[in-house]
């Protein structure tokens, strides 16, 4: 089964991914798999990041992995790829996704973006749009420690990724914070 492991950037994927790993899962990191097959097709100057070629990943993915091993993708672009068996995206209410992204020291024009993805559901809404909603679940990193979160994801896999009410999506709404001003 393939998953992907995904969210907006500062949700804690790398972190919860490097805990996957320690505890034995395979974890693909879709940026380095972009850089190494030369799936990388340009560069976003104005947001300082790598455009992936989401669909020869697809195909690199389908060919070179198999669909019965448990196989984690992990980045913020793993949603899109069709590919995928479920879904899961880590979630951060955006005062504490401040602070994650202020401490990568990264700009405040990117810090902003990010939190606005993460106030309307960019990633959610990009899943929904590709796969079915019993596929995708939703983990609030808020206040959890990576282990918490871990936790959560081998609490799914152990329900063999059946609809649970706690990590159902739609229920984490921070549409209000989008009223709010962020120091920056």
């Amino acid at each position: 089964m393939w998953v992907a492991l995904t969210g907006t950037p500062g949700t804690g994927k790398t972190t919860v991914a490097t805990l996957l790993r320690k505890k034995g899962y395979t974890i693909v990191d879709i940026n380095k798999l972009a850089i190494k097959e030369d799936f990388v097709v340009g560069t976003d100057k104005k947001r300082h990041c790598k455009l992936i070629d989401v669909n020869n990943i697809n195909k690199y993915i389908q060919k070179n992995f198999k669909r019965k091993d448990l196989v984690f993708f992990e980045g913020h672009v793993a949603h899109l790829l069709k590919a995928m068996d479920k879904i899961i995206i880590l979630r951060c209410h955006p005062k504490e996704l401040y602070t994650h992204l202020l401490k990568k020291k990264w700009s405040h024009k990117k810090i902003q973006e990010n939190i606005e993805a993460e106030i309307l559901d960019i990633i959610l809404c990009e899943a929904v749009e590709q796969h079915l909603k019993k596929n995708i679940f939703e983990i609030d990193t808020t206040r959890k420690t990576p282990k918490n979160v871990v936790s959560s994801i081998l609490e799914i896999v152990q329900k063999k990724f059946r609809p649970t009410k706690p990590y159902s999506i739609g229920q984490i709404d921070w549409s209000e914070e989008i009223l709010k001003k962020f120091p920056m």
